[in-house]
């Protein structure tokens, strides 16, 4: 069993995410989104709510999932590109600050209070970056195999390639803590699993029990290499296609 504290895709959205996790023993930890308060989390997750706007909120949502789960093993950065489409689906000038919090500040408030805790405590950890990419308007206009999908907005693109971005220079920079491991992970809009929350949580799962298995310390060639959703991870990590 492993305690997981899950950043980015809220509850209940995460459901299915959530359930297949905990069918696999483990105890998760996440944000609740206000507007969808009348769905009740199963049993082993855990659900707050925070200010994405605010560091300080972003370190009280730590606090509290370690005092929820005593310690946490697994930290997933989950960006859902596809979900958070729904939320931001217009290029409008007054959801720019809110799409950046929801989107991008609360990955970086989270992520630096989080290697604070972790530096403080330096006990045996995993980090996942999980991106589930969504075409971009660009990509589907100049797709081959014209796909019929509304791509997603100015907005989501940008934030997804600035996750994509941060995933990296996040793993550059921990990557001399010998207690902390990085997955990157994509799942492209053409990934078989892409529709299965179940299957890419189990992915999940399975990647995090293979790393924080291994005796030797990552090199920062591993740790930055994007591991597609399904492909096994080794001790060298399979290159992303």
């Amino acid at each position: 069993m492993s305690n997981v504290l899950l950043i980015g895709k809220d509850f209940p959205d995460s459901l299915d995410f959530c359930s297949s996790l905990c069918l696999q023993e483990n105890k998760i930890f996440t944000n609740q989104n206000l507007e969808e308060k009348n769905i009740n989390p199963p049993q082993n997750v855990f659900t707050t709510n925070w200010n994405k706007a605010s560091a300080i909120s972003a370190h009280s949502f730590i606090i509290k999932a370690e005092t929820e789960l005593q310690n946490i093993n697994h930290v997933i950065f989950y960006f859902d590109s596809q979900n958070f489409t729904s939320k931001f689906s217009e290029d409008k000038t007054e959801e720019v600050a809110a799409a950046n919090d929801c989107m991008i500040n609360s990955f970086m408030f989270t992520a630096n209070e989080l290697i604070k805790r972790i530096d403080q405590q330096k006990e045996k950890i995993t980090v996942t970056f999980l991106l589930k990419s969504y075409p971009s308007k660009a990509e589907v206009l100049s797709s081959a195999k014209n796909i019929s999908i509304v791509p997603a907005t100015n907005l989501v693109s940008s934030a997804e390639a600035a996750f994509e971005k941060f995933a990296e220079n996040f793993a550059i920079y921990v990557n001399d803590r010998d207690y902390l491991s990085v997955i990157l992970a994509k799942c492209p809009f053409s990934n078989e699993f892409y529709n299965d929350e179940n299957a890419i949580a189990n992915w999940v799962n399975e990647s995090y029990k293979t790393i924080s298995t291994q005796k030797n310390k990552q090199t920062v060639k591993q740790a930055l290499n994007w591991v597609k959703v399904g492909d096994r991870i080794s001790s060298g990590f399979k290159l992303f296609r």
